[in-house]
């Protein structure tokens, strides 16, 4: 069973769908029983991050995160959320990972949004992949570059397009929406 986290962000339902035509069985929840023992969790969201980390630190739902042993993929939101803080409404996050987050500078290119390749592919997410690849983007924030970034976009400036660190793994892009390289992506992560 595949459990994705209920946290009041949205897009859950596309990454359910995704999984669902996998041939993977889901279940939407916020219930720290059901989240412990869930074969793998799924922390996706679109969302603001302040208004996020205080739902989730309301329910206990960001101890419940940390304490989870099993694989946890993170995507948009979730990445940012698991990092060590985020300038959207200046919030502490979940600090499994040791970046920020940062708003893009305000351009007519901005936000980041549509199909952009990667680079720097190293980890079990990108197993498989070629040195470039596009997958879909949508956000105004971006985690910075650290230890733990396991791809690279270039917009506007280099960030971590993926993060891995235990049994935690983020992408900052939709692996839901990015076809094919997404699958894979998805696929590498069920299969850990």
């Amino acid at each position: 069973m595949i459990a994705i986290i209920k946290y009041n962000a949205g897009n859950t339902c596309s990454v359910q769908n995704a999984l669902e035509r996998l041939g993977y069985e889901t279940i939407i929840t916020d219930n720290e029983e059901e989240l412990q023992k869930a074969d793998k969790v799924i922390f996706p969201g679109v969302g603001e991050a302040s208004t996020a980390m205080t739902y989730l630190r309301d329910r206990g739902l960001d101890q419940v995160i940390l304490r989870l042993k099993q694989p946890v993929l993170g995507i948009c939101l979730g990445l940012q959320l698991m990092c060590e803080a985020s300038e959207e409404g200046d919030v502490s996050c979940l600090g499994i990972f040791k970046s920020k987050v940062y708003k893009f500078p305000n351009t007519e290119i901005t936000p980041h949004m549509g199909w952009n390749d990667f680079t720097d592919l190293k980890g079990v997410l990108m197993k498989g992949l070629k040195k470039t690849n596009d997958v879909y983007f949508v956000h105004n924030y971006y985690a910075d570059l650290s230890n733990e970034t396991t791809a690279v976009c270039n917009y506007i400036k280099p960030f971590s397009a993926a993060l891995e660190k235990d049994n935690f793994y983020a992408t900052q892009f939709h692996p839901e929406k990015s076809a094919d390289i997404g699958e894979k992506i998805l696929k590498n992560f069920l299969d850990l």
